[in-house]
């Protein structure tokens, strides 16, 4: 359970699942994102803040894993997200261990604490939040899902649950993100650039030998 004191006014409650919006963004880049093609935290609060209006206080916390022997590459985000106003939940990386649960018992928290009246979850995981979200908007509480519209079907297409894609919140990303699909092409024709170079098939030759 969250150390820090509970609210004691109705919160718009954002929870942040970074490794899964990492893997959608990865997917998306065709590779592992950049330090110019992150998301900036500090243009999400300022979103947060919009969005809780004067009816409530804004609330975010990131939750992420930290692999064995990448503190030192992780540290400087997380004092970064701390010093924007983001609280941040980090959990060794185990195993197959995942922090889905532990998003879900803060927002369990939160509503249970009686004080949870908008929240929007950051994440393309419909297995671990599609049914607890859909449940949150039936006993009154107004729920977005965050995302990317190509990994976040389950609430692009919902009829209960609302939509905001990433890239749509001002100023999150420092340049657009390379999203045409086959379904977004332009009229004039695009370029779709190779996700990996030729040479992965050397590699591919020599680590998988044909039997």
């Amino acid at each position: 359970m969250n150390p820090a004191p509970a609210p004691t006014v109705p919160v718009s409650l954002l929870v942040w699942d970074a490794p899964n919006i990492d893997m959608s963004l990865g997917s998306i880049l065709g590779g592992r994102p950049s330090s110019a093609s992150r998301p900036r935290f500090d243009a999400l609060g300022r979103w947060l803040i919009s969005q809780a209006g004067v009816d409530t206080e804004p609330e975010a916390t990131v939750f992420t894993n930290v692999a064995s022997g990448s503190t030192d590459f992780v540290r400087p985000w997380v004092e970064a997200l701390r010093n924007t106003g983001f609280a941040v939940f980090a959990k060794p990386k185990i195993d197959e261990s995942d922090i889905d649960e532990d998003m879900l018992a803060h927002i369990r928290t939160r509503h249970e604490q009686g004080v949870l009246r908008q929240l929007l979850v950051a994440s393309g995981d419909s297995r671990a939040f599609r049914e607890p979200l859909e449940d949150l908007v039936a006993q009154g509480v107004r729920v977005t899902v965050l995302g990317f519209r190509e990994h976040a079907s389950f609430a692009v297409n919902s009829l209960v649950l609302g939509f905001e894609d990433l890239e749509d919140i001002p100023e999150l990303f420092l340049q657009p993100l390379p999203r045409i699909t086959l379904e977004t092409l332009p009229v004039e024709g695009a370029w779709l650039p190779p996700l990996r170079p030729l040479s992965a098939l050397l590699r591919h030759s020599i680590a998988e030998p044909v039997l």
